[in-house]
């Protein structure tokens, strides 16, 4: 299974930029996707995630402002990100959950660059 991750770039306060994120391998079912990101000198933080029957769920700093979601028969997620603020800026990731043949594994996307000029 791999995730290729795009849509990234630079972006002025208050811009919109959409990430897209699409699976592709042996698939049996995507049981949850999300976007996790990691700016300079800080930790992996979670952004939003999303499960098999479109529940939504954000992380405060983003909750508003960000939108996941997803497209089932082409196992891709989106994360639509508006009002963007400098402190957006970081590489986003996107993750997912997913039933193989024979077993449950997560998997990582490559990465895609943010940066939000003031």
């Amino acid at each position: 299974v791999q995730l290729q991750a795009s849509g990234g770039g630079l972006v002025q306060a208050g811009g919109s930029l959409r990430l897209s994120c699409a699976a592709s391998g042996v698939i049996f079912s995507i049981n949850s996707m999300g976007w996790y990101r990691q700016a300079p000198g800080k930790e992996r933080e979670w952004v939003a995630g999303i499960v098999s029957d479109s529940r939504t769920n954000y992380a405060d700093s983003v909750k508003g402002r960000f939108t996941i979601s997803r497209d089932n028969a082409k196992n891709t997620v989106y994360l639509q990100m508006n009002s963007l603020k400098p402190e957006d800026t970081a590489v986003y990731y996107c993750n997912a959950i997913i039933t193989g043949a024979t077993s449950i594994n997560s998997h990582w996307g490559q990465g895609t660059q943010v940066t939000v000029s003031s």
